[in-house]
């Protein structure tokens, strides 16, 4: 099967669609967030359907008949694949391609979309063509609100669940993990609270929830004591945080788990779905999402972001203090305070303009197209101050022009719970005519999906995204995103590539 048959969209499927008016949501009948129907969504003038409402099993089975020219994904913010493989590169190895997820790459450096005024998202809408015939990448950014606001966040209660198995002797694991620990305990505010359980063969508290005002002495005494043990039994772990989390439970707080391990579970529990089931009522009754640290040059990726993601939360990686420091006293500052809750992305592409398209990465982040709207179905968290991205690869139908594309973003309010949505919108004459000629933050974007899929496809050609230019070239066009950019991040990107295309050379 050729690289994107399963996402093209067949020509006599259109034709059937034209001549039997198969639209997709002619069956929705349900209101959107303003108060407008189904039908009222629709864009008349180009004669193609809004994103999709919620169906009845009868109309899902209908669906299944129509073209596939929806894409729905919950949002994503987790980093850690990218730091893990410049890792893994700097090591001296490749990593291994089960580990590398694009969108973890894309959406490791800063974007310039244009910010909200209030809570909520921007959606901004761009693309390039590629050197590929009636190929381009489109990017599909969302934004929220900046951090200004801060000082209006509720106040925290934080439940640390740390690692201290023998594995975690290992310099730059467990004590990279106690100076970001006693960093951050310096800079939360005397308004937040945190809790410690450690866990080796079993899982103990050695700090009950505890206010920062007038006890930080005590807290980083507590962290400082810390020292490695045995064997890793990263299930007690989690259990036992959960449950220290909910006996401090703080109403009107924002309340988290945060786990720092190396994820080498190799006792009790080791399987992510297990573990998350016996923590699952307090995660479901009482909100606490789970942030995952990982650390360690060894490192179980793979139930790291399984616990995470079916956590409702986030995964990061760190390797040096420099990271460490960003990770616990920028990023997880930031969240502490929610912007959206079960927020999910929906692409609509114009079936008279796109022929196929791929959506490049946020392979465990699907949403099955009819789930969009049915706000029981998990999407992702998002707090102030982040940006999503999304890439397509999209081949237009030879000569097409007009709409090509329009994105919606659905979210809940932290607090109420009310649904509320924004769209974007991409014509065929907005794209740039290269990804050369496109602004450098587009630029950027392509590189480090490039990147991604290059580590993923190996020497395969054929299977890597349209335009790929080879690990030297894409290095090149890093080093020069570097100079135009001064960006310290864009840098560290050049060599991470450099050193890819060096251990495979």
């Amino acid at each position: 099967m050729k690289p994107y048959e399963r996402y093209r969209t067949r020509k006599l499927l259109l034709a059937l669609t034209a001549a039997g008016g198969l639209l997709l949501t002619a069956c929705g009948g349900g209101d959107t967030s303003d108060g407008s129907s189904t039908a009222d969504r629709e864009d008349h003038s180009s004669g193609w359907p809004a994103p999709a409402e919620s169906q009845g099993t009868s109309e899902r089975e209908d669906r299944r008949e129509a073209p596939d020219h929806l894409s729905t994904f919950a949002l994503d913010v987790d980093t850690a694949s990218y730091d893990y493989t410049r890792r893994a590169l700097a090591d001296g190895r490749l990593p291994d391609p089960s580990t590398v997820r694009p969108e973890e790459f894309v959406n490791s450096f800063r974007q310039d979309y244009e910010r909200p005024d209030g809570d909520g998202f921007s959606v901004t809408v761009d693309g390039a063509r590629t050197d590929d015939e009636d190929w381009s990448l489109v990017r599909v950014g969302l934004a929220t609100r900046t951090t200004e606001r801060t000082g209006e966040r509720p106040p925290a209660a934080l439940t640390f669940v740390l690692d201290v198995s023998g594995s975690m002797a290992e310099p730059g694991r467990l004590d990279l993990a106690k100076e970001s620990l006693s960093v951050m305990t310096d800079r939360l505010r005397d308004d937040d609270s945190v809790a410690l359980v450690t866990f080796s063969d079993e899982a103990e508290t050695v700090l009950p929830m505890t206010r920062l005002d007038g006890n930080r002495d005590e807290i980083q005494d507590v962290i400082s004591d810390l020292d490695t043990q045995d064997s890793t039994n990263l299930g007690a772990g989690v259990e036992t945080g959960y449950e220290t989390a909910v006996e401090g439970l703080r109403e009107g707080a924002t309340n988290r788990v945060v786990l720092v391990s190396d994820a080498l579970a190799n006792t009790g529990d080791t399987d992510a779905d297990t573990i998350l089931e016996k923590i699952s009522g307090e995660r479901r009754e009482h909100g606490i999402t789970l942030f995952g640290v990982g650390v360690g040059s060894d490192y179980g990726d793979a139930l790291m972001e399984t616990l995470a993601d079916k956590g409702d939360g986030h995964t990061v990686y760190v390797s040096d203090e420099d990271e460490a420091r960003k990770v616990f006293c920028e990023e997880l500052p930031r969240h502490i305070d929610l912007t959206a809750r079960d927020a999910k992305a929906q692409v609509a592409f114009d079936p008279q303009t796109v022929e196929e398209y791929r959506l490049i990465g946020y392979d465990n982040r699907r949403v099955a197209d009819e789930d969009f709207r049915d706000d029981r179905v998990d999407g992702g968290e998002v707090g102030p101050g982040h940006t999503v991205t999304a890439l397509y690869a999209v081949r237009t139908e030879p000569g097409a022009e007009g709409h090509l594309a329009t994105a919606t973003v659905r979210w809940l309010d932290p607090d109420t719970r009310d649904p509320h949505e924004e769209t974007g919108d991409l014509e065929t004459d907005a794209l740039h005519d290269s990804v050369r000629s496109a602004p450098s933050r587009f630029r950027l974007t392509a590189v480090a999906g490039y990147f991604a899929d290059a580590l993923r496809s190996g020497e395969d050609r054929y299977s890597r995204l349209p335009g790929a230019p080879t690990l030297g070239e894409l290095a090149g066009h890093a080093r020069d995103l570097a100079d135009t950019t001064e960006d310290k991040a864009v840098r560290e990107l050049a060599e991470a590539i450099e050193q890819a295309d060096r251990h495979r050379g």
